[in-house]
Order: structure tokens, then sequence, then C-alpha cells
């Protein structure tokens, strides 16, 4: 049996990977009574959620590297204790460098916030929005982009295809469908040029299938946009900040919900602690990690598939999950945020909301606090333009996204009080963001054994989930799937 140094388990089930899904399963363990231990590659908990506070006359580095947040801890060693987070100051603001939006249907992201008493508040969409394209700006209001008449019925036809086509997904056997092979044999690429003949309809459909998997629609096979769509109810819902995945954000930070779950877990999370080495026998786990060794009956894996691959394993991982997990790249996205005194561009009716063909600065949001007190734009770098952008230095990425905000919004965009960046490519524990997304000829053939056990070990993360696959609500559920099966095998 694998045991530790004095002939004990350590713990009932160790869970690798502090995000959502680690710390829901943590949590949901021990309430239910098993001895946990949550261990996390990084110095602070969250994973791609994460919440940088600022001081509101400060200047901040350009380019931020993930950090814990304010009060800052000191340096961690490995196999550290999570500190003690304190409430950030009144004087700061701050900025969501991973994932920060919820929606409708995210049931178990509101019933976290009801449960911590935590806020949320709508993101803001009140005044016109910008369509940028071909060096041409027009604004609109509501939903429905100001495009020539067969750019726009071809590109309404497009969504409710999609709707239509994914509707018949089963999210948790998207293998299934009488047609999956057929889909996964192509990219959403070819069959955007199958069915759309419009260029600019193609256009903007590519950008928003950008914005919802931070990939190129030709990186990604038609059978996972298909089930990723479903999972996440339809294309519109991602697409959309009314009724839509980006319709509220979290008061006092993203990352708020982790911060509480951790606050919980005290004792049983173990700060830059990444883990090396998995083995099993029939009794049970034997992990270790960067400072230490731990034993246990389980082990849930709570780890994007490129993160797992770097992991060793022994008994080996089966074949095909190995060649699955190889398959599964991150997403490339950079989120850039500028920050002025006051949401000026309010005062001119825009709603700060951004649609463009040109540039870096692509797709724009208003992000200012809910009480408007700063103005806040932020811009996501995609794809391959996110892959561009890294090359880059600093100056020059601050240059070109503010060059940007001003052929939207005029001159006053030029002249922030702050500039930040975020790049999730470079992040060691992400390796991308927001998710892991899917070639063809990889969910129909090796899907099935994406949320398999291999013996003691167990696989949470979004990319697992059924419902809301990708976002923190599929973290959530996820972590608490593998969580409830341990516990049922328990009693």
């Amino acid at each position: 049996m694998l045991l530790n140094v004095n002939n004990k388990l350590t713990c009932d089930v160790i869970v690798a990977g502090a995000g959502y899904s680690g710390l829901a399963a943590a949590r949901m363990l021990k309430r239910a009574g098993l001895r946990v231990q949550l261990l996390e590659a990084r110095d602070r908990v969250g994973g791609r959620v994460h919440t940088r506070h600022l001081t509101a006359t400060e200047p901040q580095p350009s380019t931020l590297k993930p950090q814990p947040s304010i009060p800052t801890p000191q340096p961690q060693t490995p196999n550290t204790v999570y500190p003690t987070p304190q409430p950030a100051t009144p004087n700061t603001v701050y900025v969501d460098l991973g994932a920060q939006w919820i929606g409708p249907t995210q049931t178990r992201m509101y019933e976290l916030l009801r449960e911590y008493e935590i806020g949320s508040f709508k993101t803001h969409d009140t005044g016109k929005t910008i369509l940028h394209w071909d060096g041409k700006t027009k604004t609109y209001a509501g939903l429905i982009p100001p495009l020539p008449v067969p750019a726009l019925l071809s590109l309404n036809n497009a969504i409710k295809k999609m709707n239509r086509l994914s509707a018949a997904i089963d999210p948790r056997q998207p293998w299934q469908h009488p047609r999956a092979a057929e889909w996964d044999s192509i990219t959403l690429q070819s069959w955007m040029d199958r069915h759309m003949m419009s260029n600019k309809a193609k256009q903007l459909f590519s950008l928003s299938a950008q914005a919802i998997f931070a990939a190129d629609p030709a990186e990604i096979s038609m059978l996972f946009a298909l089930y990723y769509t479903r999972s996440g109810r339809d294309y519109e819902t991602l697409m959309n900040i009314r009724n839509g995945a980006q319709e509220e954000r979290i008061l006092g930070g993203a990352d708020l919900p982790c911060r509480k779950m951790a606050d919980e877990l005290k004792e049983e999370i173990r700060l830059s602690s990444p883990v090396s080495l998995v083995q099993q026998d029939e009794n049970g786990v034997h992990v270790t990690y960067a400072g230490g060794q731990s034993s246990a009956q389980h082990i849930i894996m709570a780890l994007p598939p490129v993160m797992l691959s770097r992991i060793r394993f022994e008994p080996a991982i089966s074949p095909k999950k190995q060649q699955l997990w190889q398959r599964m790249p991150m997403g490339a996205v950079w989120k850039c945020y500028a920050i002025y005194p006051k949401p000026f561009w309010r005062d001119k009716g825009l709603n700060g909301i951004v649609a463009s063909n040109e540039g870096y600065g692509r797709l724009v949001f208003d992000n200012s606090p809910a009480d408007g007190s700063k103005g806040i734009l932020m811009s996501f770098v995609l794809a391959d333009e996110a892959r561009n952008f890294s090359e880059l230095n600093e100056q020059q990425r601050r240059e070109q996204v503010l060059a940007s905000f001003a052929s939207y919004f005029g001159r006053e965009a030029l002249m922030p009080e702050q500039y930040l960046d975020q790049s999730w490519i470079e992040e060691e524990w992400s390796g991308g963001c927001y998710t892991a997304i899917m070639a063809p000829h990889t969910l129909s053939t090796m899907g099935p054994t994406l949320r398999l056990p291999e013996g003691r070990i167990h696989f949470a993360g979004t990319e697992t989930a059924e419902e809301w696959n990708g976002y923190m609500e599929g973290a959530v559920r996820a972590g608490e799937r593998e969580a409830g099966y341990i516990i049922s095998q328990s009693h």
C-alpha cells in the first residue's frame, strides 16, 4: 500500500488545483467530513480567475503577472499554508485579469454569491455600440449592427443554424450524435465557408467566435463548437450581454468567491506546491509535489489538460486519455486595460462596446466599477492577434491598444491614468485561456475518456463540465461532480 513515512494516509482526498473547480471540490469534501489536502502550484488561489487591486493614484507596471490580492503576502516558499486575505481598501480600484462575467442559468455561481453575501452588478451597456470596420466608424443601438441587408441576413441565419444544430447535441456525450463524426471532420471555419456567402458577415461571425473560444474558427472542430455552444445554452447567450454570458460582474472581483471558499480551507491548502508525480495502487494514491509528499484514497485533478500532460503518472495514464490531452491546446488571449478619471465615453452617448476588424483592440468593453468612479476600458486581444501581440514590448503594446481606443473614442483615450495588460499565453500554470479547445477528429474519437477516472484518479476542471464548459460555472459544477462521486463511494 502507498503510505507516507508514518504508515498512515495523509488524508482521504487530495485535490490538485485551487481554481474554482478544485476549491469547490475540496469544500464539498470537507463539509462531508472527509480529510482533504488542496495543492496549488501558484502562490494564490483562483487559477484562471484573478482580481488585481490597484491604488487609484500609484502608477502600475504595464504588464502584470498574476499576483496575490492586497495585502501582498510575504514571498511564498513551497508547502506554504494559505494566508488569510484582507479586504481591499476603499481607495483601490480593481480589474479582473482572468474570467469575470456571470449570467443567466449559471446557478451555482449565483448560489455562491448568495451564500457568501457577495453582490453582483450589470455589465454597462447603456448607450450606443461602435462598429469600426474597414476604417469607418458607425454607431448603433440595440443588438443589430448596421450591416447591408445581405450581410445581416447571412449573419442571422448562421447564428440561428448554430443554435438549431447545437440544440440537438447531448453535452454529456456529444460523440453520440448521428452526425458527430461528420461534424468532427471539419472546422468551424469550413462550416462558415460553406454556409455564409457574405464576407462581412463571415468576418463578424469569426470575431464573435474568437471572443467565445479565444481561438480562430480554423482551429476548432465543428463538433466541439456545437458541444461548447450547447453547454452554454446557445450561441446568442454566449455572445450577448443582456440575458447572456456577459450580463453581470461580481462586486469585489471575480476571485472573491474563490477567496471565500479558501477561507474555509485554510489548513488544507498548500500554495506554491505544483504536483510532479502521482502514483497509485489498489489501496491509494501517493503524490509528490514541491515541498513534500502526501498519500490519500483518491485524488481529484482540477487542472487544464495542458497542465496534466506535465505530470508523471505511475502507472501511466491510458494512451487514449494522454492523446486527448495532447489534442486539447489552450486558447490564446491578452486582456488590456486603460483606466481613466471617469468613463468619458458615456458623456458621448456611447456604452464603451466596440467591434472592429483593425488593430489589436478589436473587441472592447466598459469595465468601469459599479459606481462609475473610474472609467475602465478593457480590450481582448485574441487568437492569432494574441500571439502576434506577444512579440511586442510593453511600450509598443500600450501604444497599439491606446491608438485603437483613440480611433473609437477620441484623443482623450490616449491619456489614461494607468495602462496594464495580462498575457495568459505566458502564464506558467495555465498555458493559455480561457479554456482548452479541440481540433477536428478529437471529440468524436477520444472525447468519451474526458471525464472517466483512472482508478483512484479523478478529473475535474471546467474542461470536463457538461454545462457551461469553459466558464467559472462549469468549473464549480465539475469540481462538485467529482467530489459528489467520491462522497457517494465513501459512505
